[in-house]
């Protein structure tokens, strides 16, 4: 068996991988401020529900925002690796990856072995990320998890235009002071982000087929958003938040197997 971890800022994932490529166990917590706890409670999480420990496994490999702080790792691996093997393992068609962490998102163009051949990386600025919706989760007074169903409710579209997390809280706080429903706003906030995300997909180019993974994966506002403006439906596998996990043990049980 090997293990996969991924320590993004918001969330850390564990994941665990027998030798036939079976996912026997994975969990998520919050990271908090100490990645090393956050990915070993995590690990020790995913363990536990098989009643097992470290010890049963081969090889760890780290990846994500916190990957190089996880000191019982093996290895430490980029997420952009990373989450190029999961989609290549989830969705072998999938040639575009879309990954919208809590601080940072990128785009990743997929080879037909799972390689990395392109990719383009937002890590400078927290817009159109997980921590810009929860800045603007909070400025509405909304709950995270009810900012995509509170969108389809939108009758009119109003503008959230800046890029910039501080600035676009400040629209959304005038937006609210007009009076406008706060469905409107929710529906504007996530065409912000996907207009980010489109922007990046234009420096690559868009190639078919698209899967999109990270926690913002999990929004159904957004994901109906990018799937409009790209004109695609896009892949999304059952727990999308722990792609990053599932490609660093995809890696793990290729180290094992070459030895």
């Amino acid at each position: 068996m090997v293990a996969g971890i991924d320590v993004g800022s918001l969330y850390t994932k564990a994941l665990i991988l027998d030798d036939q490529k079976n996912v026997l166990s994975y969990k998520i917590i919050k990271s908090g401020f100490a990645y090393d706890e956050a990915a070993s409670s995590c690990l020790n999480d995913a363990l536990s529900s098989l009643e097992l420990d470290l010890h049963n496994i081969a090889h760890v490999i780290s990846t994500g925002y916190g990957r190089a702080r996880v000191s019982f790792a093996n290895e430490h691996i980029s997420e952009i690796s990373c989450h190029a093997r999961a989609a290549k393992f989830l969705f072998p068609e999938a040639r575009t990856v879309i990954d919208i962490g809590g601080q940072d998102s990128k785009v990743i163009y997929v080879g037909e072995q799972g390689q990395v051949l392109n990719f383009v990386m937002n890590d400078k600025c927290a817009a159109g990320t997980g921590r810009f919706l929860e800045v603007m989760a909070s400025a509405l007074s909304v709950e995270l998890g009810d900012m995509g169903p509170l969108s389809s409710r939108s009758t009119r579209d109003v503008e959230v235009s800046s890029q910039c997390t501080v600035f676009a809280e400040s629209e959304v706080i005038s937006l609210i002071t007009a009076g406008t429903a706060r469905e409107d706003i929710v529906a504007a906030i996530h065409r912000s982000i996907v207009r980010r995300v489109v922007a990046m997909i234009g420096q690559l180019g868009k190639k078919e087929r698209v899967t999109m993974s990270g926690g913002v994966t999990k929004n159904s506002g957004v994901v109906k958003e990018l799937e409009r403006a790209l004109d695609t439906k896009l892949l999304i596998s059952r727990e999308p938040q722990v792609a990053g996990a599932v490609g660093a043990a995809l890696i793990a049980l290729g180290r094992v197997q070459e030895t």
